[in-house]
């Protein structure tokens, strides 16, 4: 008798979504225990606060703009595979070099060389997840992705706390093994992914192929920069936190609290990744991602009407981890599905510069408002946006223009 062909659809759960999924855990594990004890490292060295934002701000820049060179270089390539291995492993050796510093602009060297190993790798692995699935799949894919990368940000911060009491603080044994989790990432993309054959574009220059990518991406990047120039970061809800329980809790205890709902936070990110990408495969992923922005908003009218106390907190919070779940997933899988496979690089690339530049612009305009004006007026801001943001990116249509 013969055996009928399959007609069953192609797992969405392969060996290469398997491969960046595990690669973003363990990288974010290994940077997050290096990034919960930087302070400390710092403190120790008798550097000034100033120092902490300077080494945050320029690693940011730095990446922001690798992945948007990453993007167009790669895309031009026969295989994107090498660069992320590349990647990870000058992310890892950055990572592990902060054991090294004897001076705060020693850990400004060593961040600045991981997180630029961090942009080169970002686009060409969001490249490569988007390659290994059908189109059909693209939310599951990137949802899965943001789930792990979530799992690693939480488990990093509790190994540092761990290791801690076991290690001591001697500094430089502590930011050695995250080695382990960082080379482990290597491994992952190395043996793990699996690339397809692909055509690579022909070398045009940066700006012509800007000019390529569709005009409903473009829109859709307008959407993305509204709403980013309002989204700030999170660790600003944990000093919001801290300010309204300190009065009847005291200062101690609020902290404790505040870093408790971070937890639930990301605890909410990490799961409602997956419902985002269950969403994205059977929804109009524009509507959806109108919905997490729109979530973004609610959360900001709460924080500017509501009493601050400990229950509303918690649906801050948790809303925060949602929106955020919802955004990430979305945001990568619409942009796959805008662009044609060729253009994948550039096309993320640029959607992650977007993001960085918003990312950096956002706290700072709401961190001024709230210290000029109160949280009313700085959360406003936000508000504002998000709709704006809501509002155009439901208008993006996925077909072409």
């Amino acid at each position: 008798m013969l055996k009928q062909p399959s007609t069953s659809r192609p797992r969405w759960l392969n060996r290469t979504v398997l491969g960046i999924g595990l690669a973003s855990l363990l990288s974010d594990w290994s940077h997050e225990i290096a990034t919960t004890l930087m302070p400390a490292f710092l403190a120790t060295m008798g550097v000034a606060a100033a120092w902490l934002g300077l080494i945050e701000g320029v690693s940011d820049g730095l990446s922001s703009f690798a992945k948007m060179a990453s993007g167009y270089y790669t895309d031009k390539l026969p295989r994107r595979k090498p660069i992320a291995v590349l990647g990870y492993l000058v992310t890892a050796l950055g990572t592990a070099a902060f054991g090294l510093a004897t001076s705060a602009w020693h850990v400004l060297a060593a961040r600045s060389v991981a997180w630029l190993g961090r942009g080169v790798r970002t686009p060409v692995r969001k490249a490569l997840l988007a390659g290994s699935v059908t189109k059909e799949a693209y939310g599951r894919a990137f949802g899965f992705e943001r789930m792990m990368d979530t799992l690693g940000a939480i488990v990093g911060p509790a190994t540092a706390f761990l290791l801690l009491p076991l290690v001591g603080h001697h500094y430089p044994t502590l930011f050695a093994l995250t080695l382990v989790p960082g080379l482990l990432a290597v491994a992952a993309i190395a043996f793990l992914v699996k690339e397809r054959e692909r055509t690579p574009v022909p070398h045009v220059s940066f700006g012509e192929r800007l000019r390529l990518l569709p005009a409903n991406y473009r829109r859709f990047l307008v959407a993305v920069g509204l709403f980013g120039a309002g989204d700030f970061a999170h660790t600003l809800l944990i000093l919001l936190a801290t300010q309204k329980l300190a009065p009847t809790l005291g200062a101690t205890q609020a902290a404790s609290l505040a870093i408790g709902l971070y937890v639930a936070h990301n605890v909410f990110y990490a799961a409602f990744a997956l419902v985002a990408g269950w969403l994205a495969d059977h929804f109009p992923k524009q509507r959806v991602l109108a919905l997490g922005y729109g979530l973004a908003a609610l959360m900001a009218v709460i924080v500017i009407f509501a009493p601050m106390n400990l229950p509303t907190l918690a649906v801050v919070f948790v809303l925060g981890g949602i929106y955020v779940a919802i955004e990430e997933t979305l945001e990568d899988s619409l942009c796959a599905e805008l662009v044609g496979e060729e253009h994948h690089g550039m096309a993320f690339g640029v959607l992650a510069t977007v993001n960085g530049v918003g990312d950096f612009l956002s706290s700072i305009v709401v961190g001024v408002l709230w210290s000029a004006w109160g949280t009313s007026v700085a959360f406003s801001f936000s508000a504002v946006l998000f709709v704006a943001g809501a509002l155009l990116v439901s208008r993006v249509r996925t077909t072409p223009a």
